[in-house]
């Protein structure tokens, strides 16, 4: 898969997002997301800050954190959520749609997984519809649940994993979990979903 294309998936969703961004209201943007601990403007702070990582801010970001990546990007997006106003960081986010920038350390399908799952958390709760595309999904599946850092196959050990809208396994344990892809990159991802029936 052409690193072209990961990135023209990245932008489209990039674009998409802020133009669902753009026609919430301020209650909506301080609904709780499904990215436990975080409001839509956590989560949209967030994402405003994948095309702003620097090696510089990783550090500094690090040792606030005590070393614990997770801290580290939740410290950061709370910084950020505080600091500027929803119109700022949809504007953030449009403005950076084609940015092919990389968190250090970071592949190319980490900010696709990041838009298609972070895409949800704002959507769902607030009931409103976004499509996963399939090809994109598929791939930031495949690259979520084989990614140590995502941690799916520990978490989901025993288990194994069939998409019910596009041809792709993971696992080989006697537990079945089926379900549409994007049900299942939330699941590989973290999201505390109602597992899809087996």
């Amino acid at each position: 898969m052409r690193r072209e294309q990961i990135m023209g998936w990245v932008k489209d969703e990039r674009l998409g997002l802020a133009e669902l961004l753009e026609g919430l209201s301020q209650q909506e943007w301080d609904v709780q997301s499904l990215c436990e601990g975080w409001t839509v403007r956590d989560v949209a702070a967030h994402l405003s800050l994948s095309t702003r990582m620097t090696i510089r801010l990783s550090i500094r970001g690090a040792i606030r954190a005590r070393g614990n990546v997770h801290r580290m990007f939740d410290l950061l997006a709370r910084e950020r959520a505080s600091q500027f106003t929803p119109q700022e960081l949809v504007a953030q986010i449009r403005e950076t749609a084609g940015s092919t920038h990389l968190t250090p350390g970071a592949s190319p399908l980490d900010p696709l997984i990041d838009m298609l799952v972070h895409g949800q958390d704002i959507a769902r709760p607030l009931g409103r519809p976004r499509p996963m595309p399939l090809d994109a999904a598929v791939a930031a599946l495949d690259h979520a649940w084989n990614s140590r850092f995502y941690g799916a196959q520990k978490r989901l050990r025993g288990h194994r994993l069939v998409t019910t809208d596009r041809e792709w396994t993971g696992g080989e344990g006697t537990e079945e979990i089926r379900g549409p892809v994007a049900d299942l990159l939330l699941l590989a991802t973290g999201r505390k979903l109602r597992a899809p029936a087996g």
